[in-house]
Protein backbone atom coordinates (compact mmCIF):
# COMPACT_ATOMS: atom_id res chain seq x y z
CA UNK A 1 0.00 0.00 0.00
CA UNK A 2 1.05 3.34 -1.05
CA UNK A 3 1.92 6.18 1.63
CA UNK A 4 -0.34 8.48 -0.23
CA UNK A 5 -3.27 5.96 0.11
CA UNK A 6 -2.22 5.52 3.64
CA UNK A 7 -2.86 9.11 4.71
CA UNK A 8 -6.30 9.34 2.31
CA UNK A 9 -7.48 6.57 4.92
CA UNK A 10 -6.62 8.32 7.87
CA UNK A 11 -8.12 11.66 6.51
CA UNK A 12 -11.05 10.09 5.60
CA UNK A 13 -11.54 8.16 9.22
CA UNK A 14 -10.36 11.47 11.12
CA UNK A 15 -13.68 12.83 11.02
CA UNK A 16 -15.25 9.29 12.70
CA UNK A 17 -12.46 9.16 15.31
CA UNK A 18 -13.60 13.27 16.16
CA UNK A 19 -17.75 12.05 16.20
CA UNK A 20 -16.86 8.84 18.40
CA UNK A 21 -14.74 11.26 20.75
CA UNK A 22 -17.43 13.85 21.06
CA UNK A 23 -19.86 10.96 21.84
CA UNK A 24 -18.15 9.45 24.45
CA UNK A 25 -17.66 12.73 26.46
CA UNK A 26 -21.42 14.22 25.72
CA UNK A 27 -22.20 10.67 27.38
CA UNK A 28 -19.56 10.94 30.58
CA UNK A 29 -20.82 14.36 30.80
CA UNK A 30 -24.16 13.40 30.88
CA UNK A 31 -23.20 10.53 33.44
CA UNK A 32 -21.31 13.09 35.61
CA UNK A 33 -24.28 15.89 35.87
CA UNK A 34 -26.92 12.89 36.89
CA UNK A 35 -24.38 11.51 39.62
CA UNK A 36 -24.41 15.06 40.57
CA UNK A 37 -28.07 15.70 40.91
CA UNK A 38 -28.72 12.47 42.77
CA UNK A 39 -26.11 13.17 45.50
CA UNK A 40 -26.93 16.99 46.22
CA UNK A 41 -29.15 17.74 49.03
CA UNK A 42 -32.44 19.26 48.53
CA UNK A 43 -32.85 22.62 50.83
CA UNK A 44 -32.21 22.10 54.74
CA UNK A 45 -35.38 24.51 55.07
CA UNK A 46 -35.22 26.77 58.87
CA UNK A 47 -34.41 25.63 61.92
CA UNK A 48 -36.23 22.34 63.70
CA UNK A 49 -37.59 23.03 66.28
CA UNK A 50 -35.40 21.14 69.67
CA UNK A 51 -39.14 20.81 71.27
CA UNK A 52 -42.01 19.77 69.91
CA UNK A 53 -43.37 23.18 69.01
CA UNK A 54 -46.92 23.78 71.24
CA UNK A 55 -48.08 25.44 67.70
CA UNK A 56 -48.36 22.33 66.11
CA UNK A 57 -51.78 20.59 65.56
CA UNK A 58 -49.66 16.93 65.48
CA UNK A 59 -49.66 15.95 68.86
CA UNK A 60 -46.79 13.61 69.47
CA UNK A 61 -47.17 10.37 71.10
CA UNK A 62 -47.86 9.39 74.93
CA UNK A 63 -45.05 7.24 75.85
CA UNK A 64 -42.72 6.85 73.55
CA UNK A 65 -40.73 8.15 70.35
CA UNK A 66 -42.77 10.36 67.45
CA UNK A 67 -41.27 9.87 63.93
CA UNK A 68 -42.46 12.64 61.16
CA UNK A 69 -42.03 11.92 57.84
CA UNK A 70 -42.79 15.00 55.38
CA UNK A 71 -43.49 14.23 51.48
CA UNK A 72 -44.79 15.79 48.16
CA UNK A 73 -46.62 13.31 46.76
CA UNK A 74 -45.40 12.97 43.70
CA UNK A 75 -41.42 13.61 44.42
CA UNK A 76 -40.67 10.11 42.78
CA UNK A 77 -37.16 10.73 44.74
CA UNK A 78 -39.67 9.82 47.65
CA UNK A 79 -40.63 6.44 46.84
CA UNK A 80 -36.96 4.98 48.22
CA UNK A 81 -37.64 7.37 51.52
CA UNK A 82 -40.84 5.18 51.41
CA UNK A 83 -39.45 2.57 51.50
CA UNK A 84 -36.70 2.94 53.83
CA UNK A 85 -39.27 4.00 56.25
CA UNK A 86 -41.32 0.74 55.58
CA UNK A 87 -37.73 -1.28 56.57
CA UNK A 88 -37.27 1.16 60.10
CA UNK A 89 -41.15 0.40 61.08
CA UNK A 90 -40.43 -3.57 60.16
CA UNK A 91 -37.81 -3.07 63.42
CA UNK A 92 -39.02 -0.66 65.51
CA UNK A 93 -42.83 -0.64 64.80
CA UNK A 94 -43.61 -2.04 68.40
CA UNK A 95 -41.36 1.37 69.93
CA UNK A 96 -42.51 3.82 67.27
CA UNK A 97 -45.28 6.36 66.35
CA UNK A 98 -44.45 7.09 62.85
CA UNK A 99 -46.79 9.92 60.63
CA UNK A 100 -46.38 10.69 57.07
CA UNK A 101 -47.47 14.12 55.84
CA UNK A 102 -48.12 14.63 52.67
CA UNK A 103 -47.78 18.63 51.71
CA UNK A 104 -51.03 19.09 49.14
CA UNK A 105 -53.95 21.19 49.21
CA UNK A 106 -56.70 18.82 48.98
CA UNK A 107 -57.08 14.96 50.22
CA UNK A 108 -57.50 13.98 46.32
CA UNK A 109 -54.11 15.67 45.53
CA UNK A 110 -52.64 14.07 48.63
CA UNK A 111 -53.46 10.06 47.50
CA UNK A 112 -51.24 9.40 44.84
CA UNK A 113 -49.15 6.16 44.92
CA UNK A 114 -46.92 7.58 47.20
CA UNK A 115 -49.61 7.89 50.02
CA UNK A 116 -51.04 4.09 49.00
CA UNK A 117 -47.77 2.92 49.58
CA UNK A 118 -47.32 4.89 53.24
CA UNK A 119 -50.71 3.98 53.96
CA UNK A 120 -49.91 -0.09 53.44
CA UNK A 121 -46.66 0.43 56.27
CA UNK A 122 -47.94 -1.47 60.12
CA UNK A 123 -47.76 1.65 62.14
CA UNK A 124 -47.50 4.22 60.06
CA UNK A 125 -50.11 7.20 59.78
CA UNK A 126 -50.13 9.06 56.50
CA UNK A 127 -52.23 12.17 56.46
CA UNK A 128 -52.45 15.70 55.01
CA UNK A 129 -50.38 18.70 55.53
CA UNK A 130 -52.20 21.35 53.85
CA UNK A 131 -50.94 23.97 52.28
CA UNK A 132 -47.39 22.18 53.87
CA UNK A 133 -48.00 24.39 57.01
CA UNK A 134 -46.62 21.72 59.15
CA UNK A 135 -43.76 21.46 56.96
CA UNK A 136 -42.81 25.12 57.53
CA UNK A 137 -43.74 25.07 61.20
CA UNK A 138 -40.60 22.07 61.61
CA UNK A 139 -38.47 23.75 59.39
CA UNK A 140 -39.05 21.51 56.68
CA UNK A 141 -38.62 22.11 52.71
CA UNK A 142 -37.53 18.69 51.01
CA UNK A 143 -39.74 15.64 50.63
CA UNK A 144 -38.26 12.64 52.38
CA UNK A 145 -37.01 14.91 55.56
CA UNK A 146 -37.82 12.80 59.03
CA UNK A 147 -37.79 14.34 62.55
CA UNK A 148 -37.47 11.90 65.28
CA UNK A 149 -38.67 13.34 68.86
CA UNK A 150 -37.89 11.26 72.17
CA UNK A 151 -41.14 10.65 74.29
CA UNK A 152 -40.67 13.78 75.82
CA UNK A 153 -41.10 15.64 72.73
CA UNK A 154 -36.92 16.03 72.67
CA UNK A 155 -35.39 16.54 69.16
CA UNK A 156 -33.40 13.46 68.62
CA UNK A 157 -32.81 13.71 65.20
CA UNK A 158 -33.58 15.30 61.74
CA UNK A 159 -32.33 14.72 58.17
CA UNK A 160 -32.69 11.81 55.12
CA UNK A 161 -32.95 8.10 55.28
CA UNK A 162 -31.44 7.15 51.67
CA UNK A 163 -28.05 7.48 50.70
CA UNK A 164 -29.00 9.46 47.43
CA UNK A 165 -32.00 10.76 45.16
CA UNK A 166 -34.28 7.73 44.15
CA UNK A 167 -31.59 5.25 45.91
CA UNK A 168 -32.66 2.59 48.48
CA UNK A 169 -30.23 1.39 50.99
CA UNK A 170 -28.24 1.82 53.76
CA UNK A 171 -27.68 5.48 54.86
CA UNK A 172 -26.17 7.23 57.75
CA UNK A 173 -30.08 8.75 58.67
CA UNK A 174 -31.40 5.29 58.53
CA UNK A 175 -28.46 4.16 60.83
CA UNK A 176 -28.83 6.75 63.47
CA UNK A 177 -32.25 6.70 64.06
CA UNK A 178 -32.05 3.10 64.34
CA UNK A 179 -29.12 3.55 67.34
CA UNK A 180 -31.24 5.91 68.63
CA UNK A 181 -34.26 3.51 69.10
CA UNK A 182 -32.22 0.64 70.44
CA UNK A 183 -31.08 3.31 73.24
CA UNK A 184 -27.31 3.44 71.73
CA UNK A 185 -25.59 6.90 71.24
CA UNK A 186 -25.63 8.17 67.22
CA UNK A 187 -22.82 9.63 66.09
CA UNK A 188 -24.51 13.02 65.00
CA UNK A 189 -28.23 14.03 64.96
CA UNK A 190 -28.53 14.97 60.89
CA UNK A 191 -27.73 13.43 57.84
CA UNK A 192 -28.45 14.74 54.38
CA UNK A 193 -32.27 14.76 52.64
CA UNK A 194 -31.99 13.38 48.98
CA UNK A 195 -35.85 14.72 47.73
CA UNK A 196 -37.56 17.17 45.95
CA UNK A 197 -38.87 20.83 47.30
CA UNK A 198 -42.11 20.17 48.69
CA UNK A 199 -43.45 23.47 47.36
CA UNK A 200 -46.89 22.34 45.43
CA UNK A 201 -45.94 24.75 42.65
CA UNK A 202 -43.27 22.68 41.58
CA UNK A 203 -43.66 19.18 41.62
CA UNK A 204 -39.57 17.50 41.09
CA UNK A 205 -39.78 17.46 37.13
CA UNK A 206 -36.09 16.24 37.18
CA UNK A 207 -36.76 13.80 39.59
CA UNK A 208 -39.68 12.45 37.72
CA UNK A 209 -37.82 11.96 34.74
CA UNK A 210 -34.93 9.87 36.68
CA UNK A 211 -37.22 7.05 37.40
CA UNK A 212 -38.87 7.08 33.90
Amino acid sequence: MSIGSSERRARASAPIVALGVAWFLAVAVGFLALWIYKTRPGAEGGAVPRQWPAASRIHPSAGRPTLLFFAHPRCACTRASISELARLMSRFQDRLDARVLFAASSDDEMKTDLWSSAQRIPGVTAALDAGGGEARRFGVETSGAVILYDSAGKLAFHGGITPARGHEGDSFGRQRIAALLEGAPADRADAPVFGCTLDESRPAQLAQADHK
